[in-house]
């Protein structure tokens, strides 16, 4: 064993004691993401944020006439709102330089389903599933135009009910993002302003909505990536 393996290996123990005085806490989400890249040499781990029974870490975004938020059946439901219903994410969270996944979907209503907003360097932005009538999809806000407005904007058809595979990779260069494996968004961010709509303040720094619609969310999750250039 060679000097940097003996070093490695020390640091993993130290994480490991670490992460057993803190687990369950923010600062221990923290450890565990850093006991993952320790452990996996160059690799970078998924870091789930539900755990499929209960909103830990997670509060429910107080817009001002949200409906009822409860997790039912290992899903988040976002109930009925006038007009939005959230959750935003209580732990830490990148900038930039990360990876998102999740699974949604819209089970009543005809709107957005999924409004995820997200850090960008240092600002913030909204991904948009099924807005402006119930097809809309694209990034808001781009130099102050929202997605059903923007380069980003394209209408997608959405069944009731069917969960959708959402990704989404942040990076200093740009914003890319893909539904059901398909690439939905390749946004670069060189001269361009990017922002939010004001009502979603409260999302910030990272959070999911839906507008007038019941949508539900599960398989959450998290991932730092290489540091861009």
């Amino acid at each position: 064993m060679n000097h940097l393996q003996v070093v490695s290996q020390s640091r993993r123990m130290i994480l490991r004691r670490a992460l057993a005085l803190f687990a369950g806490s923010a600062f221990g989400q923290h450890l565990e993401g850093a006991l993952n890249r320790c452990s996996g040499g160059s690799g970078f781990y998924w870091q789930e944020l539900f755990d499929g029974k209960t909103l830990t870490h997670w509060l429910v975004t107080n817009f001002g006439g949200e409906g009822k938020v409860e997790v039912e059946q290992g899903r988040i439901v976002l109930g009925f709102g006038s007009d939005l219903t959230g959750i935003t994410w209580n732990g830490l969270m990148p900038r930039v330089d990360y990876e998102v996944r999740l699974e949604a979907r819209r089970e009543e209503g005809s709107d957005f389903f999924c409004g995820l907003t997200f850090p960008v360097n240092d600002s913030y932005c909204s991904l948009i599933l099924g807005g402006w009538g119930g097809t809309v999809v694209g990034l808001s806000t781009i130099d102050g135009l929202d997605a059903s407005e923007n380069e980003t904007s394209r209408l997608v058809s959405f069944d009731l009910n069917r969960w959708y595979a959402v990704s989404l990779k942040v990076t200093r260069q740009k914003i890319e993002a893909w539904l059901d494996g398909g690439k939905i968004v390749d946004q670069a961010l060189a001269g361009r302003k990017i922002s939010i709509r004001p009502e979603v303040e409260l999302s910030r720094p990272f959070g999911l909505a839906s507008w007038r619609t019941r949508g539900a969310l599960r398989k959450i999750a998290l991932r730092e990536i290489g540091t861009s250039r």
